[in-house]
């Protein structure tokens, strides 16, 4: 159980109140250490999956404790960018992403109960929408530190294209979820999903 994968995976949740902690930090050296802190997480989730599947040491508790690292530190960065610049302009893209994260959460758990958790894997277009909300998060943490105003606004865009692929890749989810919702295909479940 406590295999490199999982000790990896348990080191990125562990990472998210040191994560806060520097944000928070005034120093001038905070943004780029946090972005620092945050970049390493985001590479240990490519890095522990990719172990496990190499090593052949998948297991249960990694399999649940990886999503769950994943959402927790992803919807950390957004809270503390969004307290950070509390505009419209930044709420309304984190809304969308948090709201997909739980509504997509529980509609694998609810296709885990009646066992058809397969049909709603992570898809190709996940990994693209998360590729591109890690490199945004990254942006905005350091927001005009590297090369001045206007990068800010490059993870800004990129933030909304995050939201955008997120929004398409639960309408995707939604669709394939749809019979088994609909109670158009018998299912093994207790019923409605809570």
């Amino acid at each position: 159980m406590w295999n490199l994968p999982n000790i990896l995976t348990l080191l990125r949740i562990l990472l998210i109140p040191v994560f806060v902690v520097v944000f928070y930090l005034d120093a001038p050296w905070a943004p780029y250490a946090a972005a620092a802190i945050f970049s390493a997480a985001a590479l240990t989730d490519w890095f522990d999956g990719y172990l496990a599947r190499k090593w052949d040491q998948t297991s249960p508790l990694g399999s649940f404790l990886d999503p769950v690292a994943d959402k927790l530190m992803v919807a950390v960065a957004l809270v503390v960018l969004l307290q950070a610049d509390p505009r419209v302009l930044i709420a309304l893209p984190v809304m969308v992403i948090i709201g997909r994260e739980i509504t997509v959460s529980a509609l694998r758990e609810w296709m885990a109960e009646i066992g058809a958790r397969a049909a709603v894997a992570v898809s190709a277009l996940g990994k693209i929408k998360t590729t591109a909300q890690m490199i945004s998060i990254v942006i905005l943490i350091l927001r005009e530190s590297v090369f001045g105003p206007w990068t800010y606004g490059v993870g800004v865009v990129l933030l909304y294209i995050a939201a955008l692929l997120t929004l398409w890749s639960m309408v995707l989810y939604l669709a394939i979820a749809w019979p088994s919702l609909s109670g158009r295909t018998e299912s093994s479940g207790r019923g409605q999903p809570n």
